[in-house]
């Protein structure tokens, strides 16, 4: 709707896990780099965590693209709750694992296989991933024993795979309360939101990325979305994204403070209603 006028070639704040786009923070390198050394270096347990809308599953996506042999497979669990039966049946069916014979999807079953499997893979001089989001909803479930002990399958007295547990802050003092697993966890990351400068880059890294040439939010603009998308990167996406219709709507040649409140207070009293 907005590309011609806006002379874009993609609309810049769309959800996206391309490469062009991700923004490079210190926050976000940081924790590529730290969750990449814990695989490479075949550690048993990570834990990234962030506020809702900082950026940890387009980390885990970048960090797919960038993993390859030896690295693999990569198992990526968006919707983790489920009972401990399915959870293990589901794990070992993504590994690409065969079932055994009757009774199948059993407890037992399921676990004879996945070790089957992460020692064969290991013995390939491979090493699997399993990202398990959404993780701070878990404690609830009783499925984060039965996490800690896949980390219990060993090869040559290492993990034989590398489990990464993602989820919001609350996943931090979750784990205090397992100490059983926590104590397993070789690198902890924590996302924080954008800082002000760090949201100008942001807005700007999107913006060019999608073929711009000219500056179309005023600093004054800037300002005003990282107070009220709090340095949130969906929410700047989002307030961006809508004031970039607005501003062609209205004929604008750049957004300003104003859009950038008209968007934010319509965006809050949809939420409410």
């Amino acid at each position: 709707m907005y590309l011609d006028y806006w002379q874009l070639e993609t609309k810049p704040f769309e959800p996206t896990s391309e490469r062009r786009a991700f923004y490079p923070c210190e926050s976000h390198q940081g924790s590529l780099l730290k969750i990449r050394y814990g695989i490479e270096s075949r550690r048993g347990t990570i834990v990234l965590a962030g506020p809702a809308g900082t950026g940890k599953t387009l980390l885990i996506s970048l960090l797919k693209q960038e993993l390859t042999d030896p690295f693999q497979p990569f198992v990526h669990l968006v919707f983790p709750q489920m009972p401990a039966r399915e959870l293990l049946a589901y794990l070992a069916n993504q590994l690409g694992t065969a079932p055994s014979e009757p009774p199948r999807f059993t407890i037992d079953e399921s676990i004879s296989r996945l070790e089957g499997f992460l020692i064969e893979n290991s013995r390939q001089n491979r090493h699997a991933t399993i990202v398990i989001d959404e993780a701070h909803l878990l404690e609830d479930c009783g499925v984060l024993e039965t996490l800690r002990l896949l980390v219990n399958f060993q090869w040559e007295g290492r993990p034989a795979l590398t489990l990464i547990l993602v989820g919001q802050q609350g996943l931090l003092s979750t784990l205090r309360r397992i100490p059983s697993l926590d104590e397993r966890v070789a690198v902890k990351t924590l996302l924080r939101p954008l800082n002000i400068d760090e949201t100008a880059s942001y807005v700007q890294h999107r913006l060019t990325a999608s073929g711009a040439t000219r500056d179309i939010f005023t600093p004054e603009a800037v300002e005003t979305l990282h107070y009220l998308a709090h340095g949130i990167p969906q929410q700047v996406n989002r307030i961006c994204d809508l004031s970039l219709v607005v501003g062609y709507a209205e004929g604008l040649s750049q957004i300003e403070s104003t859009q950038i409140e008209a968007v934010s207070n319509e965006l809050v009293t949809v939420a409410q209603e």
